[in-house]
């Protein structure tokens, strides 16, 4: 009986031994599992985060973009409205004058009137920035200049403008129409 005491003691142990062993694999197991899933679930949250971050942050973006579009239509719309408001004086003077001529057979008086209104609305276009530009006599430039036709001049006139079909203007220095010019040969 000793043997088989002793077997059984030797199989007990080597059961305990096995068990303990298998305890130890599964508790490894677990610990890398553990330690595995606990960086995947950072970088899962940290995934999260920065999506809504860069959703937050394009919706952002793009309502920044469709307001300074707005802005820049109401800018504008509100300088157009500043120049038409500026410019209705002068039409209201040219009504006048046209009331005034039908009345009067003075022309030295429609004259003087017609040119007193343009002086106003010249002094009005030059508190907006727009300023008329001279051409004649000067040599052709395309940045300023249309070349409508060529003539034949004299040799201090050759590549100069000789006669302006139509005036061109500036806007606060920067060429707003091209003036339409007639240039010596």
């Amino acid at each position: 009986m000793s043997e088989d005491k002793r077997e059984d003691q030797e199989t007990i142990q080597d059961e305990q031994t096995q068990e303990q062993t298998e305890s130890k694999d599964q508790k490894e197991t677990s610990s890398e599992e553990v330690s595995i899933e606990e960086p995947v679930k950072k970088v899962v949250e940290e995934n999260v985060d920065y999506k809504d971050k860069y959703i937050r942050l394009y919706s952002d973006f793009e309502n920044f973009r469709k307001r300074n579009a707005k802005e820049k239509i109401d800018i504008i719309q509100r300088a157009s409205g500043d120049l038409a408001k500026d410019i209705l004086p002068v039409i209201d003077d040219f009504e006048r004058a046209i009331k005034v001529n039908e009345e009067s057979e003075d022309a030295s008086a429609a004259k003087e009137g017609f040119k007193l209104i343009y002086d106003k609305f010249v002094k009005t276009l030059a508190t907006k920035g727009i300023k008329e530009m001279e051409a004649v006599g000067e040599a052709f430039d395309v940045d300023k200049h249309e070349a409508i036709t060529q003539i034949p001049a004299g040799d201090d006139m050759k590549g100069k403008v000789v006669d302006v079909v139509e005036k061109g203007y500036y806007m606060n220095d920067s060429v707003l129409r091209y003036a339409k010019v007639v240039v010596g040969q």
